[in-house]
C-alpha cells in the first residue's frame, strides 16, 4: 500500500513539474470533413515550427506543448473545441481556424477568456474585429478582392464577369463583395451574381442563368470542392471564358477534382513556391523532408502564425495573455515564409499576395501585389 501510495505521489509531483516546464498553445482546425486539407496542412505546419522551436530550447526555456482538436469542419465544432482547449487543456494562446465561419465561431470564446488568438487564414475582416485578443497572419478580403479585380479587369482585360459565391460562407461572401465594388469601380460589368451553399454538387440551374448573359468570366470565391465542381459542370455547358478566385482555391483538391476543366484559371493567394527567397525555399525542402511534398499556402501560413506566437511570447518576456497580446500587436517586419509581417491597427497582417494560374496541370507563379 505504502509503495503504491508513493508511485501516485510520485506521479503527481512529476505531472506538476512537467507541466511547469511546459507552455501550453492549443489548436484547433479542420482535420476531417468538407475542408480537411485546410486543417491538415495548417496542422503540419504548426508542428515543423514547434518541432524547430522546442529543438532551440523552446520559448522562455519551456518546451512548447501543442494541443490539437478537430472541429471536423464545422462551426459550431469549431466553438466547442475552443472552449475545451481554454477550460480543460488550459492553453495560453490558439492557433485557428483557417475559414472565417470557424473563427468567427469560436474567436469570442478567446476573446472573453483574454486568450491570444491567431488565425493562420481566415480573411475575412469581421474576424479581428471580434476583439483585441484576435490576430491573423494573412491578409484580409478587401485587399484580396481588390487584387483580383484589378488582375481580372487590367492583366486579363475582361469587362464583363459573373459571379458565383457560397453564400452560407462568411468567406466567399465578403470576397464576392469587395471584388464586386471594385470591378465596378474600375468600369466593368458585373453580368450576374448566383450563388450555392457549402457541400452542393449540382450548379448547373446557377451556371445556365450565369451562361445566358455572355460573361466573360466567372468569379469564384469558394472552396476547393465545389470550385472544381464547378469548373467542371461549366465547361461542360460549353463555357470558355476565364475561370477565376481566391485562396480558397489553394489546394492539391483543386487540380485533383477539377482535372483539366480548371487549366488556365488564376487564384489569389499567400505565397508562390517558385519564390526563390532562401528562406523560402530552405521551408519547402524541411518539408518535403518530412512529408513528401510541396507544402501549399496553409502550411507556410501554420508555420508562420505559430512563430508569430513564439516570437510575440519572447518579447514580451511571458505567456501572461495581455503581455503576449500587446507584443503581437506591435509586431513589425517579421519575416515569415509568406512575407514580411506587419500588425495594422486592427491586427490583421500586412503582407503582398500572389496570384498563381493554373497551367499544364501545375500551379504557377503569375504576379504579385503588394498592399
Amino acid at each position: 500500500m505504502l509503495f503504491r501510495f508513493l508511485l501516485i505521489l510520485f506521479c503527481f509531483i512529476s505531472c506538476q513539474q512537467i507541466s511547469k516546464n511546459e507552455i501550453r498553445i492549443g489548436e484547433f482546425g479542420s482535420l476531417t470533413g468538407g475542408t480537411a486539407t485546410f486543417g491538415q496542412s495548417t496542422h503540419k505546419g504548426i508542428l515543423l515550427a514547434t518541432e524547430e522551436i522546442n529543438a532551440k530550447g523552446g520559448v522562455l526555456g519551456k518546451q512548447i506543448k501543442m494541443i490539437t482538436e478537430d472541429d471536423r469542419s464545422l462551426a459550431e465544432e469549431a466553438k466547442t473545441a475552443v472552449l475545451k482547449l481554454i477550460k480543460q487543456q488550459k492553453v495560453v494562446a490558439i492557433l485557428g481556424e483557417v475559414a472565417s465561419s470557424r473563427s468567427l465561431a469560436a474567436a469570442p470564446e478567446a476573446q472573453k477568456s483574454s486568450i491570444p488568438m491567431i488565425s493562420p487564414a481566415s480573411t475575412n475582416p469581421a474576424v479581428t474585429q471580434v476583439g483585441d485578443y484576435i490576430f491573423r497572419a494573412c491578409f484580409v478580403d478587401s485587399f484580396q478582392g481588390e487584387a483580383m479585380a484589378k488582375f481580372v479587369k487590367n492583366d486579363l482585360k475582361l469587362s464583363k464577369v459573373a459571379i458565383l459565391k457560397d453564400i452560407k460562407n462568411d468567406y466567399s461572401i465578403g470576397l464576392a463583395d469587395f471584388f464586386e465594388k471594385t470591378f465596378k469601380t474600375l468600369g466593368g460589368n458585373i453580368t450576374s451574381v448566383e450563388s450555392y451553399s457549402e457541400n452542393d454538387i449540382e450548379f448547373r440551374a446557377q451556371l445556365t442563368s450565369i451562361l445566358s448573359k455572355n460573361p466573360e468570366g466567372i468569379f469564384i470565391p469558394g472552396y476547393y470542392t465545389e470550385v472544381g465542381l464547378i469548373a467542371r459542370q461549366a465547361r461542360e455547358l460549353g463555357f470558355t471564358g476565364g475561370l477565376f478566385g481566391g485562396d480558397g482555391w489553394d489546394s492539391s483538391k483543386t487540380l485533383e477534382i477539377g482535372g483539366k476543366y480548371v487549366e488556365n484559371s488564376y487564384f489569389s493567394t499567400h505565397y508562390s513556391s517558385e519564390d526563390p527567397d532562401p528562406s523560402v525555399q530552405g521551408f519547402i525542402e524541411k518539408f518535403k523532408k518530412e512529408h513528401g511534398v510541396v507544402p501549399d499556402a496553409m502550411a507556410v501560413l501554420g508555420y508562420d502564425a505559430a512563430n508569430l506566437l513564439f516570437d510575440a511570447m519572447t518579447r514580451a518576456g511571458s505567456t501572461e495573455g495581455a503581455k503576449v497580446r500587446d507584443a503581437l500587436a506591435g509586431t513589425q517586419n517579421f519575416k515569415g515564409i509568406s512575407g514580411n509581417i506587419s500588425m495594422d491597427p486592427d491586427r490583421n497582417a500586412q503582407k503582398k499576395l500572389v496570384v498563381q494560374k493554373i497551367e499544364n496541370g501545375h500551379v504557377v507563379f503569375a504576379q504579385s501585389v503588394n498592399p
